[in-house]
């Protein structure tokens, strides 16, 4: 697509088939003529509202990471009872003096 060639008359941009032929060569994809007459509406409908927002005046707008107020949302840090020590160790496959028993998954042989 050229400079010369990417706007009409209207300040719209011009789409036709060739083009979005050419852009599908590029992303390596295969278009039959349906598929290439809907894209090409598609296409065009997509840079012509690019163009309308183009015009926008936002100079004096400032620029913003997202469109909504972002804002964590977390609970009060209240301190609660612990978990009872022997009831936990009771519930675990294995225990040894008050931990929990877990394989060796590290040796000096290596």
């Amino acid at each position: 697509m050229s400079a010369s060639g990417a706007a009409g008359l209207s300040g719209s941009p011009v789409l036709g088939p060739e083009q979005v032929a050419h852009v599908a060569r590029l992303a390596r994809l295969e278009l039959g003529a349906e598929e290439l007459e809907r894209y090409t509406g598609q296409l065009a409908s997509v840079l012509a509202y690019a163009a309308q927002i183009a015009v926008l005046d936002v100079g004096d707008l400032e620029p913003m990471s997202h469109p909504l107020p972002l804002k964590n949302v977390l609970r009060a840090d209240e301190a609660v009872p612990c978990l009872d020590r022997e009831s936990v160790l009771g519930s675990a496959p294995a225990a040894e003096d008050h931990r929990f028993k877990v394989p060796k998954i590290l040796s000096e042989e290596a």
